[in-house]
């Protein structure tokens, strides 16, 4: 068997960047007023303040205005609702995004709550995860919506297919599998308390590996034929899956760097003119 096609999200995501940057042009034209989104974040973690400033960058490129909130990590819980609810009222900001972790002693779920839906363009809230679950339209969360998009540029249809997501987080794990469920996949979830992970994998034709543990999925597992999705990020630039035996089994695979990561942030800045178009009334085609 030959090796895996390698599915491009750098690539993917220039183009979605792009297009998006195109379309707040044309927003910021008709209205006088530019998208914008706004970042929150808590403390000064090196991984969180890259992230941050990276997204901000991508934002330079598509376009949409950003305006950062940082807030020392002492911030309590009441203090970071009270800032995002103000964001959430002021008409100046088309979009949310809170920046997670946010520290041990915050009620993080607390937090997302305080982020209006209709400018919730990360996708954390109940309100995402219930117009995600029965397909109504709202914000996908940002990594599951930029995997689809993935399967759907490579004219992977789930249709019918064995979908197994090894995670079960709030943001990555549970909503992608909701949105397989709602393109008419059979979906299993795996996750630390699954006995004999390796079966699973091996009845899967679609594999979504979310759980946050270097090279938990090998290659000697994966059904031949296979799509499978890296959706972790370990140290070392690896992924949850060990990439150079998967390779050998898969027809298509996302590397690690360069396959979901990028789709996310093309997702979050796609659903920011999204956000700005509807709160400026202004109908997207």
């Amino acid at each position: 068997m030959s090796q895996a096609r390698l599915m491009d999200g750098t690539a993917l995501a220039r183009r979605i960047i792009e297009e998006t940057g195109e379309r707040a042009a044309g927003l910021t034209e008709r209205t006088g007023t530019a998208p914008c989104l706004a970042t929150v974040l808590v403390g000064e973690d090196p991984a969180s303040v890259t992230y941050v400033r990276m997204k901000q960058n991508r934002c330079r490129t598509a376009g949409i205005t950003s305006r950062h909130v940082a807030l020392p990590a002492a911030t309590t819980t009441a203090e970071l609702v009270d800032t995002i609810e103000a964001l959430s009222a002021d008409p100046g900001v088309h979009g949310i995004l809170l920046q997670h972790p946010v520290g041990e002693h915050i009620d993080e779920r607390a937090a997302f709550e305080a982020i209006a839906p209709g400018k919730d363009v990360d996708g954390v809230t109940f309100a995402s995860f219930a117009t995600m679950s029965f397909g109504l339209p709202g914000f996908v969360s940002c990594t599951p919506g930029g995997i689809m998009r993935l399967l759907d540029a490579y004219r992977v249809d789930p249709a019918g297919k064995r979908a197994l997501v090894v995670g079960r987080s709030a943001i990555l794990g549970k909503p992608v599998g909701m949105l397989l469920l709602g393109r008419d996949a059979t979906v299993t979830y795996c996750h630390s308390r699954t006995r004999d992970l390796p079966a699973a994998v091996r009845e899967a034709d679609i594999v979504v590996a979310a759980v946050g543990r270097a090279r938990l999925i090998r290659g000697q597992d994966i059904k031949p034929g296979a799509v499978v999705i890296d959706a972790g990020y370990n140290a070392g630039n690896v992924g949850d899956v060990d990439f150079d035996s998967a390779v050998e089994r898969a027809s298509l695979i996302t590397p690690v760097p360069g396959g979901v990561g990028p789709m996310t942030i093309a997702t979050l800045l796609e659903q920011t003119v999204e956000a700005a178009a509807r709160q400026l009334g202004v109908a997207e085609g």
